[in-house]
């Protein structure tokens, strides 16, 4: 059986409740610059059933790979790390120091965000916090 050769993630596309709260979030606190947005309404359902029209989300340039958003969840659920699925989404930063500037940036912004926690026999240090709907992010740093 010959073995699938991919090169690297191209996107990944998180599920939303909000786009307006989630682009800001993400565009805002994170810094990422858009690369595209859906010119419809997301609350037209022919556009959320269209990927041409990025299903009534936004797609962000974020170092190296795309990430998008799709706003079709229900304004009543939420994310849970403990079922099928995503558990969380690491991104990788520069330094520890950069850690602690992305730290105090998150609370400046009322984002409530772990402490940093050095994981020595990987190598690493970590910041945890989430989006506006829960789902679970992380700064990754070499220590």
């Amino acid at each position: 059986m010959t073995v699938i050769e991919t090169t690297g993630t191209h996107h990944i596309r998180l599920t939303v409740t909000d786009i307006v709260r989630s682009r800001a979030f993400y565009r805002d606190i994170l810094g990422f610059p858009i690369a595209a947005e859906s010119s419809g309404s997301p609350d037209d359902p022919v556009v959320r059933a269209d990927p041409m029209q990025l299903f009534g989300g936004v797609v962000f340039h974020a170092n190296g790979m795309l990430l998008g958003l799709r706003p079709v969840a229900p304004a009543t659920d939420s994310f849970d790390s403990e079922r099928v699925g995503l558990d969380h989404l690491s991104f990788a930063v520069a330094s520890r120091d950069d850690l602690v500037a992305a730290a105090s940036r998150l609370s400046e912004a009322g984002v409530e965000h772990g402490e940093i926690t050095e994981m020595a026999d990987f190598g690493i240090a970590i910041l945890s916090f989430s989006d506006p709907d829960g789902i679970q992010l992380e700064l990754t740093s070499p220590m």
